[in-house]
């Protein structure tokens, strides 16, 4: 039986449901299982189009490498980054939080994404291409969810944050 998670914007109170993709993305939804429930702060895609996430110190004992990995996610998959090192350093990318700077250099940053409309492509002008693992597919709320994350898009994410959670 499939396993589920819900992911929240939790000001603006929307919700979708996620199916995991434990056949194809075994080793990363462990890894977000085991560490549920996750919060932080979300953003906006800057390069990438239509995406929001939120970025999380390590979480998980081991990295799980890349698995089911995408340059060009579709609407309603919900994605894994893994970040060293100074990859998000560069002033331009607009976070203003030292734990996101200070999670990064000391040992990596997890970020976890969810692409809410068409036509996204993977690639950072510092980085070049940025594959991401899919682990999960909304299949419950998406039209829902790209409304408001449209609405951080135009009406800011300040304040907001991004809530994953196992689901009943």
């Amino acid at each position: 039986m499939a396993r589920h998670i819900t992911i929240t914007l939790d000001r603006r109170g929307v919700s979708c449901r996620v199916r995991l993709l434990e056949e194809a993305a075994p080793r990363t939804c462990a890894a977000v299982w085991d560490a549920l429930p996750l919060s932080a702060p979300v953003y906006h895609g800057k390069y990438a189009r239509n995406e929001i996430y939120a970025l999380l110190p390590r979480f998980a004992p081991t990295d799980p490498g890349k698995e089911n990995t995408t340059i060009t996610p579709i609407p309603g998959d919900v994605c894994w980054f893994t970040f060293d090192g100074s990859d998000l350093g560069n002033p331009a990318y607009g976070y203003e939080r030292e734990e996101e700077h200070r999670a990064a250099e000391q040992g990596g940053i997890i970020d976890l994404a969810v692409f809410y409309g068409r036509n996204n492509l993977l690639i950072n002008g510092d980085q070049g291409w940025v594959p991401g693992n899919v682990f999960g597919e909304i299949v419950e709320g998406l039209a829902e969810m790209a409304e408001a994350c449209q609405d951080v898009w135009m009406g800011g994410a300040r304040g907001e944050t991004l809530t994953f959670a196992r689901a009943d």
